[in-house]
């Protein structure tokens, strides 16, 4: 895959906009590792490999499990994520294909259940968030880096 353009290049108040909410959003009361389950899994719906590849990478420096990441894609059939989690992960599903779901009422009501109002704004404000960042890599074709041992074997 070849890039297209280099944003943040080309348009560097626009990324320190995009950061400046990045580092509201960390100080906003959501879990880091919530954080990354969430932007991950957003990721994995809009097939962003850039932002799989960062936040997988991101998850696992924090301490995140192998397998909670591999299993991400399942998470409603698996026993590995408590019951905020699970909320915060319909959420990110419900608002990243919002023109399939409409945010639906049962999504806001599981939110709801496990967090406060303002923490249900900084999850919405971080799944929008992860949404733009996704859009942008993909249509400016960013390619993730790639380590030796990240390769399959030959």
């Amino acid at each position: 895959m070849t890039p297209r353009f280099a944003p943040f290049k080309i348009a560097p108040d626009l990324a320190k906009t995009l950061l400046d909410v990045e580092k509201a959003l960390g100080a906003g009361g959501i879990e880091h590792g919530l954080g990354e389950l969430v932007r991950l899994r957003a990721s994995q719906i809009n097939g962003c490999a850039m932002c799989i590849h960062m936040h997988a990478t991101d998850a696992r420096k924090n301490g995140e499990s192998d397998m909670r990441i591999i299993m991400l894609d399942a998470w409603r059939e698996s026993p590995l994520y408590t019951d905020r989690e699970r909320a915060a992960l319909a959420w990110t599903e419900s608002l990243t294909n919002i023109k399939e779901t409409g945010a639906a009422d049962a999504d806001y009501e599981l939110v709801r259940s496990q967090f406060s109002e303002a923490e249900i704004v900084n999850l919405t404000v971080m799944i929008g968030a992860i949404n733009l960042w996704n859009r942008l890599q993909i249509a400016a074709r960013a390619v993730h880096s790639v380590q030796q041992t990240d390769r399959a074997a030959a």
